[in-house]
């Protein structure tokens, strides 16, 4: 539901006015008066100032959210100290509903933005306006944002109340019949509900303004023109319900909420809007969102090197703000940020407006240099490269690194898919809606193959965040048993697909030799995930060469640490092995843990250790054309909390078959002496090759962000010596990185 943002009614000019309130001198004896003594009409009559009031905030109800208060021009929260339940039964009442229940400290909704402009409210209950209460002052505080105060609302509404500044329940885009089966629905009549009623807005006041922020809304870029005249000719033919206002918007509102509302509108019947019709948006969605692959779509939208990307994100159209400069990529750093320069980046990215714009590495760390810093925009900028921005980031770490989320397109996505069966709404067997006998049912997926990244698109299809199990067994989730036939076959997937059927998949020609039932594909889903990010720095500063007898590397040869060449080598030769150290960082939002529970670890009896994973991380030497000439690979014999960023405890400890896992802002470091952690480079030939290490490389546990888990460094071998260096991580390298590859089946 979305609310218009509410005021005061204006002076009641039936009232005579206080000696106040009419010429400047006698205001001005009333101040002296009201500095000296009491005077009871100067009281009477102290002006409260027009505020606005709106709920807002994350994963809330219409009746809750944080409170938000528009005043000089500008949104801002209020501060928890003091607030009472007096307080909120104000906030309710001045927003429609009959009482409070609650009220909520401590950013129970998120972190607000903008000023805190009450702090220290007092309310007797009786108040017609959260204005009138005692407080500070506007502005006068010394909360934070953490301090934000939230209220719960009794659902029910006030009977038959009225604000000055209508209600608008809801706002939609009433598309013709013609374009109602076309997905996104991009063009129509904009109705606002009223009362419970759907009206249309006079378009004789409407700007290209209004029309920008209603399509950001939507998650659509910008706005476009429309021809006017079939719209003209279906007005004239229906029954016409105009809304009693013209609405005011500057652009960069985020919600037609936001706006001011504009005139008020003589409501006449018919004679209505007389020199006008009702307003019609017509909105360009983003490249990702297009309808159509026409050659038109092509020709508007060409393919270029962005230089702004989201990463970290869990949903379509969120992440950690990310800039490429002088061919590196870096962050943005959060000073300043704000709901301007988000929506900058949410447009230049092909979604509509910002809804929030995140601070504080919300969603994640990132890496690299921090490129821009106080950025400033207008609201309007093409692209964030062309707002204004401090180029000193001087004081910024990565845990300042700016994030958002954007209003992106109603796609229906997760009308095409859904999970059965499962404990609760994030996890369960996925069954599909898909044509069978020549009309749409469900059915389940096949889990031959059946993975991480197929699990992650389906996580985010539905909303639900990021995978964090992919299960090719579900005989434990009772499903939909209609929907035990298999319906989709061979899925792969990159993990960048916006939905199921965008992955390769065989099509109508489903191949499923163990079929559906107790082997139907499943996920689990999560808000947060790890980010595992290698330090290239360590790797750089470590490497170095030892020449190791064979007699003592029985225990790696065991463990397949050594070349093909080893399984002939006599026990006397030796092997010349490329030693390193690995420092592995955990930057995303959770703990990165070993899928397999203790109980299946697997024991070695040489090394005397348990594994984890059976394959961690692998290490290769590549030629300069990708080539791979000598390869190495560690398992997890042990995950364990290194050392810790000041402030977090250590979770995970090997000894005493402990718990494994790296802790969220935590690292593990492998150091350069322990078995297998080398290349074995004893067959290699002198010459310039490419040192490339890849965490995770099988997807095992799910990671927010898979681009950084893999390193890259130049490496020259002179048959006696190797020189390491220019040691870059993920796709900030100036050469191709190999991920490895999955086997494709095509459609």
């Amino acid at each position: 539901m979305l609310l218009w943002p509410y005021s005061l009614p204006p002076p009641d000019h039936s009232v005579p006015p206080s000696p106040c309130t009419m010429l400047r001198p006698v205001a001005i004896h009333c101040l002296f008066a009201t500095l000296l003594c009491t005077w009871p009409p100067c009281h009477a009559q102290s002006a409260s100032p027009v505020i606005q009031l709106r709920l807002a905030g994350e994963k809330r109800k219409h009746y809750e959210g944080r409170v938000e208060v528009f005043y000089n021009g500008e949104w801002g929260t209020v501060c928890d100290d003091d607030f009472s339940i007096s307080a909120a039964q104000v906030v309710c009442r001045e927003l429609g509903f009959l009482d409070a229940e609650s009220w909520k400290p401590s950013a129970k909704y998120g972190k607000g933005e903008g000023p805190i402009w009450l702090d220290n409210v007092h309310c007797s209950g009786g108040e017609k306006s959260l204005a009138q209460c005692h407080s500070n002052g506007f502005g006068v505080s010394d909360c934070k944002h953490s301090e934000d105060v939230g209220v719960v609302c009794a659902q029910k509404r006030i009977p038959g109340f009225k604000f000055i500044r209508n209600q608008v329940e809801d706002v939609r885009i009433r598309a013709t019949y013609s374009q109602r089966k076309r997905i996104p629905i991009t063009e129509g009549f904009l109705e606002v509900k009223d009362g419970g009623k759907w009206r249309q807005i006079c378009n004789e006041e409407w700007t290209q303004t209004n029309s920008r922020v209603i399509c950001g809304m939507y998650g659509f870029p910008t706005e476009k023109r429309f021809n006017a005249r079939p719209y003209k000719l279906l007005a004239n033919r229906r029954k016409k319900n105009y809304w009693g206002f013209s609405v005011n918007c500057t652009g960069n509102e985020a919600d037609l909420s936001d706006c001011k509302l504009g005139t008020e509108v003589e409501l006449k019947g018919n004679s209505t809007c007389e020199q006008g019709m009702p307003v019609v948006i017509s909105c360009v969605p983003g490249r990702a969102f297009a309808p159509s692959v026409s050659a038109g779509y092509r020709k508007a939208y060409r393919v270029e090197q962005p230089l702004v990307r989201l990463r970290g994100g869990a949903m379509i159209g969120e992440g950690r703000v990310e800039v490429l400069k002088n061919g590196e990529w870096g962050t943005v750093c959060d000073d300043n940020w704000d709901r301007r320069a988000a929506s900058v980046v949410c447009r230049e990215l092909g979604f509509g407006s910002a809804k929030e714009a995140l601070t504080g590495a919300r969603l994640g760390q990132g890496l690299g240099p921090v490129h821009m810093n106080e950025v400033e925009c207008s609201g309007f900028e093409k692209s964030l490269t062309e707002c204004y921005f401090n180029r000193d980031a001087l004081g910024c770490s990565h845990e300042e690194d700016a994030a958002l989320r954007c209003n992106v397109p109603a796609m229906g996505f997760n009308k095409r898919l859904r999970l059965n069966g499962g404990r609760n709404a994030f996890e369960g067997r996925v069954e599909v809606l898909a044509e069978r006998n020549g009309s749409a049912a469900w059915g389940a997926v096949c889990s031959d193959g059946w993975g991480t990244m197929e699990a992650m698109v389906v996580c985010r299809q539905l909303g639900l965040g990021f995978a964090s199990n992919a299960f090719q067994e579900t005989w434990y989730w009772e499903g939909d048993s209609s929907a035990d036939a298999v319906l989709m076959s061979g899925v792969r997937c990159s993990g960048t697909e916006l939905t199921l059927d965008q992955c390769l998949h065989h099509g109508k020609h489903v191949q499923c030799p163990k079929g559906g039932g107790r082997f139907a594909a499943g996920v689990s889903c999560t808000q947060m995930a790890p980010d595992l990010v290698l330090s290239a720095q360590a790797v750089e500063q470590t490497t170095y060469l030892e020449d190791r007898p064979m007699y003592a590397l029985q225990c790696a040869h065991e463990e397949h640490c050594l070349s093909e060449s080893a399984d002939t080598a006599d026990s006397s030769s030796y092997r010349r092995l490329l030693r390193f150290s690995s420092q592995i960082h955990n930057n995303g939002q959770s703990d990165f843990r070993p899928r397999a529970a203790h109980h299946s670890w697997v024991w070695h009896e040489c090394h005397r250790h348990y594994h984890s994973m059976e394959v961690f991380t692998h290490y290769d030497l590549l030629s300069l054309n990708g080539t791979k000439v000598a390869e190495g690979h560690k398992a997890s014999f042990c995950l364990e909390d290194t050392h810790c960023d000041e402030g977090i405890q250590k979770k995970y400890a090997c000894a005493n078959f402990g718990s494994q896992g790296i802790t969220q802002g935590c690292w593990d470091t492998y150091r350069h002496d322990i078995d297998c952690q080398w290349i074995d480079i004893t067959d290699l030939k002198p010459g310039d090759y490419i040192f490339q290490v890849v965490i995770n490389p099988n997807y095992e546990v799910a990671e927010s962000d898979y681009t950084n888990n893999v390193m890259k460094c130049r490496s020259r071998y002179d048959g006696q010596r190797i020189w390491t260096y220019n040691c870059r991580i993920g796709e900030r390298l100036g050469f191709n990185i190999n991920v490895p590859n999955r086997k494709i089946l095509h459609r």
